[in-house]
């Protein structure tokens, strides 16, 4: 497993590790890093997401004289500047599999204390820390993409925002009208179960293909949990209670979508909008069911749901899907922390034996030649280093960006980010590497 470098946090500065008291300093050092008009106090009333025990701080001692006691003890906490923060997800899914990622979440420096290298440190931490505990993977969402790039974080996913008018023409599918519809306000106790269930079963078998989504990640902590499902007035901002609509075949639970909506009153008469969350179906004639719903909501206009897959169904179903205005969102960041654990943990989409040649500007135990050999669509890849010249060479970046199959290695030595050095080694790796479902995260952590 590779060693993580450190870069150093400046001096007069200290890592703290955080806890549940320090929710109050988190959520408004988490306003100074995204500004926020909400009221911190009801912020910090709020369930929290974070798993404490991977909470890390920095704290400001440079303008404290009593911070370092003559005797040596253990310094007292000041001001606390900067943070990162990360989810334990046990069973992250990755083409063909599952692998331990390391979530990260919450990063954030005070405006005052930027430009100082807090970051890098923060960073480097997160890696230590996440090697610490042989997750091979840590994967993000990006506030401002520009920024991870350098970590070796690559784009590895995108989704698709769409806003639907209402009574959108749709391609009809067989066995949609056989589904009873029951749309009810959505509640933990009665729902979490249900919804849980569904959300892993359609990630793991697309439209019975018998392949999974990659990146299709589920809310494995309880206090993800608790945040998915909190609905305050502050989560709503001026729309209606959160619903839930489940279509069920049979009496059995099929798919389900929740929704939120808001209604104005304007000269013309009432305009309604469907704020959608996640649309999730194990069939398609379950998903056609639901988007029936969706789209013939009394008193509403369209319908914009959030983060669906490139290859969703709905795009496909769109008699005319230029009125949908489809929009291309960046969705996961992936950066691969230990290249031959993360790559035995997945599968390919072809038979495949090339040597990758990878560089790694912060984990120096990952650059080198990496033989690769593996089946197509079977478990047990084979990782060894090699002293054998690179058929293929790449940064870790493209390594990430490719891990879940949603870009490809051609596509990138098209760009000049990716090399191929023996014939046909390239567009050999680069189909193995692919994988035929699109890979997105239905949520945001």
């Amino acid at each position: 497993m590779p060693r993580s470098t450190r870069a150093p946090l400046p001096d007069g500065y200290r890592f703290q590790q955080l806890a549940p008291g320090d929710l109050r300093d988190v959520v408004t050092l988490d306003a100074w890093a995204f500004p926020t008009g909400k009221d911190l106090d009801a912020l910090a009333s709020e369930p929290s997401p974070l798993s404490w025990d991977r909470v890390v701080g920095v704290v400001d001692e440079s303008d404290d004289p009593d911070a370092v006691p003559a005797d040596g003890a253990v310094p007292v906490r000041s001001e606390l500047v900067a943070m990162h923060a990360s989810y334990p997800f046990a069973r992250f899914p990755v083409p063909g599999g599952t692998v331990p990622v390391s979530g990260l979440t919450w990063v954030g420096v005070h405006p005052a204390h930027r430009r100082r290298g807090i970051l890098s440190a923060m960073i480097d931490e997160h890696f230590r820390r996440s090697l610490q505990r042989r997750e091979p993977v840590s994967a993000l969402f990006a506030a401002e993409p520009a920024i991870y790039g350098r970590f070796g974080y690559g784009k590895a996913a995108d989704d698709l925002r769409v806003t639907i008018p209402r009574k959108a023409a749709l391609r009809d599918v067989p066995g949609a009208s056989d589904h009873t519809v029951r749309i009810e306000t959505s509640d933990y106790e009665r729902h979490a179960a249900l919804v849980e269930d569904l959300h892993e079963r359609a990630g793991a078998d697309v439209g019975g293909s018998g392949l999974n989504r990659p990146g299709w990640v589920g809310r494995e902590t309880p206090e993800l949990q608790r945040y998915f499902w909190a609905d305050t007035p502050l989560r709503r901002d001026g729309r209606e209670p959160e619903r839930i609509v489940i279509v069920e075949r049979d009496g059995e639970p099929r798919g389900y979508t929740t929704f939120r909506r808001k209604l104005d009153w304007e000269l013309q008469g009432p305009r309604g909008r469907v704020s959608g969350g996640e649309v999730v179906a194990l069939d398609a004639a379950a998903a056609r069911a639901l988007w029936d719903v969706l789209l013939d909501l009394d008193l509403t206009d369209d319908v914009h749901p959030f983060m669906i897959p490139t290859d969703d169904v709905v795009a496909q179903w769109l008699v005319d899907r230029r009125k949908a205005t489809p929009t291309l969102f960046d969705n996961l960041w992936v950066r691969v922390l230990d290249v031959p654990s993360a790559l035995a943990a997945r599968q390919y989409a072809a038979d495949v034996d090339v040597v990758l040649g990878v560089h790694d500007a912060r984990l120096a135990g990952n650059s080198g030649s990496w033989r690769l050999r593996a089946t197509a669509f079977s478990g047990g890849a084979e990782v060894v280093r090699t002293d054998e010249p690179a058929d293929v060479t790449l940064d870790v970046r493209e390594l990430g960006a490719a891990y879940l199959g949603g870009e490809t290695l051609v596509a990138m030595a098209s760009a000049g980010l990716v090399a191929g050095h023996r014939p046909g080694a390239l567009a050999r790796a680069s189909a193995a590497f692919a994988w035929p479902v699109a890979p997105c995260s239905s949520w945001v952590f």
